[in-house]
């Protein structure tokens, strides 16, 4: 049953309006021309009847002389019942032939009143299609666009025309969010930068410090390490999200990475962990360059923290059909694939470091999902059946990849 209900399951018809109004269209015309075929049918019946009934009397005259002339009336009657018999049988005939005519007819006139039904029906839907469509390309990332419906002045420009104020205040919302990040991210530097320098000059003092003094100034600078980190991760997603680049280059990703690789060994060796590289070169994509040697070294780095003891990265790089690729799997322990998709969004961790861990600000990956965004491409995030994490970064190629040499 389950394989014959994945049979014909793509030959379900969708239940579209266009699909209601023709089918509504179609089952009035048919019960309208119904009914105009029964009350016709009857009439012609019923006349029928009245001349069958009628003619007989019309015909027949009594007898008024002698026995000869009752005889010619009688034969005459006679003659005259046999050709009514007769025509009432070619009446029924002819009849019978309208109606099966007119089945016909209207069997014809039902079809092209579907057909009539779904062209019109298709007009009649095309300005909400069109709608539907501005809408579908209508995101986060441009929210300036508008429907600017020119139809007449119908239910189907209210409705673009709602939609079209509600876009403007979801623009001055995420707007007024992302500026207000970047703000106060760039405003509580300051005050960091302060207090680090007011640590340092206290612990700077001549002569010997208490080990509690010392033991709280080192836990002092990691805690503003950390903070600083957070709100340059904050001012970097605000930028990212917002689409502020600060300039477009043509950028050779694959060098990026290997950049990125060489500047982690240490650390990478220092954790005991197995890099494995595989792809090839021509990853060239458009945009900033900061952002996106940004977004490897996140990925990077998130592979690194995020891993098994003595465990193992791969990184892979590709390129081609109009788009490029970057792979970067790492070992671990077996993760919830609903979790996984949800580590793409600000300060969402999984299991142990969602609290009180010193494993990042929750920051990484929603950066990188953002600067992929800002690129034109995305990120894609997949629980490993074996354990651990697999991050795929798909970006759009640069239009001219021969120049990339330039900027990397």
């Amino acid at each position: 049953m389950r394989m014959a209900g994945w049979v014909f399951r793509p030959f379900r018809p969708r239940g579209t309006v266009r699909l209601r109004m023709t089918v509504l269209y179609g089952g009035l015309f048919l019960l309208s021309g119904a009914a105009l075929l029964a009350i016709a049918s009857g009439l012609v019946v019923r006349g029928s009847s009245s001349a069958v009934q009628a003619a007989p009397s019309q015909a027949f005259q009594p007898p008024n002389s002698a026995q000869a002339a009752l005889a010619r009336a009688q034969q005459r009657i006679q003659l005259l019942q046999a050709d009514l018999a007769n025509q009432s049988g070619l009446r029924a005939n002819v009849t019978h032939e309208v109606l099966i005519a007119s089945l016909i007819a209207l069997g014809i006139m039902v079809g092209v009143s579907v057909l009539l039904g779904w062209v019109f029906a298709a007009r009649s839907l095309r300005p909400l299609r069109m709608i539907t469509a501005t809408a579908r390309r209508i995101s986060e990332d441009n929210l300036d666009q508008r429907l600017a419906f020119n139809g007449p002045d119908d239910e189907l420009k209210d409705l673009a025309d709602t939609f079209d104020g509600l876009l403007e205040r979801l623009e001055a919302a995420f707007r007024a969010q992302r500026l207000f990040v970047a703000n106060a991210s760039h405003e509580l530097r300051t005050p960091l930068a302060t207090m680090r320098a007011s640590v340092d000059v206290a612990m700077a003092k001549p002569g010997p410090l208490p080990a509690d003094t010392e033991a709280l100034a080192s836990r002092l600078r990691t805690e503003l390490d950390r903070t600083d980190e957070l709100l340059e991760g904050l001012l970097v997603l605000a930028r990212a999200q917002h689409g502020a680049l600060p300039a477009r280059d043509v950028v050779r990703l694959d060098a990026a990475m290997a950049d990125a690789l060489g500047a982690r060994s240490a650390d990478i060796r220092g954790a005991g962990i197995t890099l494995r590289q595989g792809g090839g070169s021509g990853l060239a994509v458009t945009g900033s360059e900061v952002m996106l040697r940004r977004m490897i070294d996140n990925v990077l780095d998130n592979a690194i923290v995020h891993n098994a003891p003595h465990g193992w990265i791969a990184v892979s790089t590709w390129a081609g059909h109009g788009a490029g690729r970057i792979v970067v799997e790492n070992g671990g322990t077996l993760l919830d694939q609903d979790q996984v998709a949800q580590l793409a969004q600000p300060f969402r961790r999984i299991g142990a470091d969602r609290v009180g861990s010193d494993r990042g600000s929750g920051l990484g990956l929603s950066i990188v999902s953002a600067i992929a965004a800002a690129h034109g491409g995305s990120l894609e995030l997949r629980a490993r059946p074996e354990g651990g994490l697999q991050v795929t970064i798909t970006l759009p190629l640069a239009a001219s990849p021969a120049l990339a040499g330039a900027s990397s």
